[in-house]
């Protein structure tokens, strides 16, 4: 039996106040306002610059609070809540200068934060598990009134996410001195952090408990059915959907498809098609979701041919296509060799059933015939791509285009072509993953100038190679007896 906890008694030592030494937070509201003046995005960027320039990461909240305290430039600056939040946002990774940033807010006397900027504050110290922080900044905002349902979910989640469990149940047990109800709501808050985090035995230990003064609702056994699955008890969370039947609460898609996903997951498709017949027997109809990750996993399986019979069985439903179906369905199709069929989904069904192709659908057709060689059909559906007007292509689009230009050893043209689009065309920047690719591709190509010029540019751009592509490199620049670019890349891989 899980036994009643004061919240308080997990406070440790005396309140300190977050805001400045002399100044209590919570008594001090009263005499603030809001900052209502709105800013533009000139006026925010250029004090984000002064803030920043002025902080260092790692710094103690206390260094942070006394250097924007006594700089006239920053006590300069109207404060204004987008400001805070993007200050906050900014910081979100440094827990002292976030911490800081809050307190000098705080002590400026024309200014009085939101309740987004504490539940961020909140998320910031439990995200980067400072808990006693957290625990000394929730009692301030206890005493001040300030909790909210939102906060109080953010706060389970982190201590729980801490492996701290029992001091989100001592929360719940304390809600009441916080200001807000023990009720279905808050004991689903409480239910679903400790399922999503894998403790969903306690969850179910202490569901048994407050069941008899908190009626639970189609929502409660929900969260049970995603937790079990998340633990690989497939069985529990079928029988779950029993035992929420038996409290009146009726079993939605969500319920069913939660499961399907999971045995999905085991390969154990038996048991997912007995699934499926249930629904339709129970008068809830699988919909467009539960039969693209149906599809999925079975090509995922090289189960083709029992995949393809999906949309069948989806069309006979009465269910209509996505654009996530199309996509997995071409996909599908295109690992099962039919490129044909695929190019007739793409070119006839979509249209037919209103379906708009996005990015992905394009990124598939051009993958898959690049796969297949038929290289001049993958540039015929990048053309129709760009005239689209639905989309523009992306690195993604070009990376099966560029593998197919060292496949065919077509690298001065048609490399030179697709860059040129990539970067003048389409403004892309080269991320990490084609710089590989190309240095990579190159290398096979003995074209260590060109792979090393890349490298070059990669990292003037801060974008660290892999130690495996610096390796590649250095071989093939030493056979070239290109000295100096041999020992740039050795001072890099010294410090990977």
């Amino acid at each position: 039996m899980m036994q009643s906890i004061i919240y308080r008694t997990i406070i440790v030592g005396d309140s300190r106040c977050i805001c400045c030494a002399s100044a209590n937070l919570c008594s001090s509201l009263g005499t603030r306002h809001f900052s209502h003046k709105e800013q533009c995005e000139e006026d925010l960027t250029k004090y984000m610059d002064i803030l920043t320039a002025k902080l260092g990461k790692g710094s103690s909240e206390d260094q942070t609070l006394h250097t924007l305290c006594n700089d006239q430039a920053c006590d300069a600056i109207p404060l204004s809540q987008n400001l805070v939040h993007r200050l906050l946002r900014r910081y979100k990774d440094d827990w002292k200068s976030a911490l800081g940033v809050f307190k000098w807010a705080s002590s400026r006397l024309s200014f009085r934060h939101s309740p987004e900027s504490y539940d961020m504050m909140v998320d910031i110290l439990g995200r980067m598990k400072v808990m006693e922080k957290l625990r000394d900044f929730l009692e301030e905002m206890r005493e001040g009134g300030l909790v909210t349902m939102n906060t109080v979910a953010k706060v389970m989640r982190r201590f729980v996410g801490a492996g701290q469990w029992v001091d989100a149940v001592r929360i719940f047990d304390d809600l009441q001195a916080l200001g807000l109800e023990k009720n279905t709501e808050s004991m689903n808050l409480l239910l679903d952090a400790l399922c999503k985090e894998r403790f969903v035995e306690q969850a179910r230990e202490i569901f048994l408990e407050l069941k008899q003064h908190i009626a639970p609702n189609a929502h409660t056994f929900n969260i049970f059915i995603h937790g079990w699955c998340k633990v690989c008890r497939v069985d529990e969370a079928h029988w779950t959907i029993q035992e929420m039947k038996g409290y009146g609460c009726r079993p939605c898609v969500i319920s069913y498809s939660t499961i399907i996903q999971c045995y999905c997951q085991e390969g154990n498709f038996g048991r997912v098609y007995e699934l499926l017949d249930e629904m339709q027997a129970q008068g809830c109809s699988p919909n467009v979701i539960t039969y693209t990750t149906v599809m999925c996993a079975l090509a995922k399986a090289e189960k083709f041919e029992e995949a393809l019979e999906v949309p069948k069985r989806m069309r006979s439903s009465g269910c209509r296509p996505d654009t996530l179906f199309c996509n997995s369905f071409i996909y599908t199709l295109g690992r099962a060799g039919r490129l044909d069929d695929a190019a007739y989904v793409f070119k006839v069904e979509m249209p037919k059933a209103g379906v708009v192709p996005n990015t992905s659908t394009y990124n598939s057709m051009i993958s898959m015939f690049c796969h297949y060689a038929q290289e001049k059909r993958a540039f015929e559906i990048l053309k129709e791509m760009e005239n689209s007007g639905n989309c523009k292509p992306d690195a993604q689009t070009y990376h099966p285009l560029i593998k197919s230009s060292f496949r065919t050893g077509k690298i001065d043209r048609l490399l030179n072509d697709i860059l040129n689009d990539m970067i003048n065309k389409y403004h892309l920047s080269l991320d990490l993953s084609t710089y590989t690719l190309l240095i990579h591709g190159l290398c096979g190509a003995e074209r260590c100038n060109w792979a090393f010029s890349l490298f070059e540019k990669m990292i003037d751009q801060d974008i660290i190679p892999r130690y495996r592509t610096c390796r590649l490199l250095l071989d093939e620049v030493k056979q070239q007896n290109m000295y100096q670019a041999a020992e740039k890349i050795e001072d890099l891989m010294k410090k990977l």
